[in-house]
């Protein structure tokens, strides 16, 4: 077992959840385009010149090589990312709606292709800390975190338009079972006894249960149930953890939506998994 838990291959789920994302884009307005979304400062059109960057920039570095990432004088990952997302997006106003859904589809498939390719359990193209900052990570959890950032932004058009979907089980499930990979990191400053578990249970259709279990030191994703009684329960709806997960909403606003038992500290620092860099 690796601190990461069992692997996820998310590869098939990229085309599919793009087919719902272009069939949403191709159904909007022209007044659909420039709706507020939660992303702050951002309308639907620069929620998807965000996509856009993010296709082309994988594209880039996975396929040709590109290290294109050009850091300021002191400036920390999440700083660097909030600028270059900030400054593509500035420049992609000038581009249509048409455009950049015809780019998106036409850069799809050679991102399919790309990952097509990928040892999943080799190194990551990109670490994902959120679920550990000291460890490299596979690339299985890389491609699993990009394909959560692809989803909820599709979720945040979505909510913008008032056009509910893609949350069926089938995209959706992976998408709760990644972010679920960010509570050893959620957990760490909780130091307890060899063996002592924390259990996550999700709720709703594309629901899941997923473990904490502290071993050799450190919290790891379990397998499956941990072993015993867990010394802290966590319940919550599906649309909460997603929204949590990317901070859609607050700690608090989650918390209370939650259901918890057991060890408060346990169950507090559980609720405050956060799967995006910030």
């Amino acid at each position: 077992m690796t601190i990461f838990g069992p692997m996820i291959d998310v590869r098939p789920l990229f085309p599919r959840e793009r087919h719902a994302l272009l069939d949403l884009l191709g159904s909007l307005n022209p007044g659909d385009w420039s709706r507020p979304t939660a992303c702050p400062g951002w309308d639907v059109r620069d929620i998807v010149g965000h996509l856009l960057n993010d296709y082309l920039r994988r594209i880039s570095g996975g396929r040709d090589g590109h290290a294109g990432a050009v850091f300021a004088a002191g400036e920390t990952l999440p700083a660097y990312l909030t600028r270059v997302n900030e400054e593509f997006v500035r420049a992609a106003r000038q581009v249509s709606p048409r455009l950049m859904t015809e780019l998106l589809a036409h850069l799809g498939p050679r991102l399919d292709a790309l990952w097509a390719t990928t040892d999943l359990e080799g190194p990551a193209g990109l670490d994902v800390t959120w679920a550990a900052a000291d460890l490299p990570s596979p690339a299985w959890l890389d491609l699993a975190r990009e394909y959560t950032e692809f989803w909820v932004h599709q979720q945040q058009i979505r909510d913008a338009v008032s056009r509910p979907g893609a949350t069926g089980p089938e995209l959706m499930r992976p998408v709760l079972d990644t972010f679920l990979r960010a509570l050893p990191h959620a957990l760490r400053a909780e130091i307890r006894p060899e063996g002592t578990g924390v259990r996550f249970e999700v709720t709703g259709p594309a629901g899941l249960v997923r473990a904490a279990v502290r071993r050799t030191g450190r919290w790891q994703v379990a397998e499956g149930e941990p072993a015993g009684e867990p010394a802290a329960r966590v319940t919550m709806d599906q649309d909460t953890l997603w929204r949590l997960a990317s901070r859609g909403i607050t700690v608090e606003e989650a918390r209370g939506r939650a259901v918890t038992r057991g060890d408060d500290a346990l169950a507090g620092a559980a609720t405050t998994l956060l799967a995006v860099v910030a």
